[in-house]
């Protein structure tokens, strides 16, 4: 990723958190992002992802900085929190028995009972489909 592209994903990052809207960008820009694994694009060229942030609607809802967010997934989720201050609660249910599941961050602990995390792809093969994993 040259200098252009790098300031134009952190651009992209900052407008994002700052008003809940990805900025207008110029789509081959957008594509060379893509491809170097700094943002998922839907097949229209639209901004799904700004990992850990989802664009769109998920079972994983994330309060923090003051706002809420959706994760793409429970560990990007916690993701959202450590970037935005290190505190917040994540809420989500569980994908095998569909029954709550609430967190929270205080003090760098992790609190809200002892969930399990599952791994369903392993991490050498997330990106052969991002969404799906």
């Amino acid at each position: 990723m040259d200098a252009a592209d790098l300031e134009l994903r952190n651009r992209i990052y900052r407008e994002f958190v700052e008003t809940g809207r990805p900025p207008d960008a110029d789509p081959a820009a957008l594509r060379r992002l893509h491809g170097a694994h700094a943002l998922v694009l839907d097949g229209r060229g639209r901004i799904l992802m700004l990992n850990p942030f989802s664009l769109v609607p998920t079972a994983h809802r994330v309060q923090a900085g003051g706002r809420w967010w959706y994760g793409s997934c429970a560990w990007d989720s916690l993701g959202i929190v450590a970037a935005l201050g290190g505190e917040g609660g994540y809420e989500t249910s569980c994908a095998d028995c569909a029954e709550p599941i609430a967190l929270e961050v205080r003090g760098g602990d992790l609190r809200g009972g002892d969930p399990v995390f599952h791994l369903a792809v392993p991490a050498a093969h997330w990106w052969d489909d991002i969404v799906f994993t």
